[in-house]
């Protein structure tokens, strides 16, 4: 139950991203839906990959790279996805700062909550 309410919490913060940045565009809640969870399976599968790949670069940058691995992630889902367009890199930097900040937040929420029951 925990997957599917952080599911669709993270489809309204990708509404919100959009709503808050301009260069991050979201047809509909559904498109919404379906990049949340492109985002999630891109960060369960690549993303680790990338950082095993870029561990010097991560060290010498003091992790900042880190942002960049996170914007590249979340510019190819992007380009995968019809209902979800980034307009270049630097959208997809601010873009994937915003998202990462609301998941901050809807982890916080989620464990708050499913934590008492």
């Amino acid at each position: 139950m925990r997957i599917i309410i952080k599911w669709l919490l993270s489809a309204v913060a990708l509404l919100a991203v959009a709503y808050l940045y301009p260069g991050v565009q979201v047809a509909s809640f559904g498109s919404a839906l379906i990049a949340a969870a492109v985002i999630g399976l891109l960060n369960m599968i690549v993303r680790p990959v990338l950082v095993v790949l870029t561990l010097p670069v991560t060290i010498v940058t003091l992790g900042l790279f880190l942002f960049v691995i996170n914007a590249l992630l979340f510019w190819a889902a992007s380009g995968l996805l019809s209902g979800f367009q980034v307009s270049g890199f630097v959208a997809a930097l601010i873009g994937s700062l915003i998202y990462s900040l609301l998941g901050l937040v809807i982890e916080a929420a989620l464990g708050g909550l499913l934590s008492k029951r």
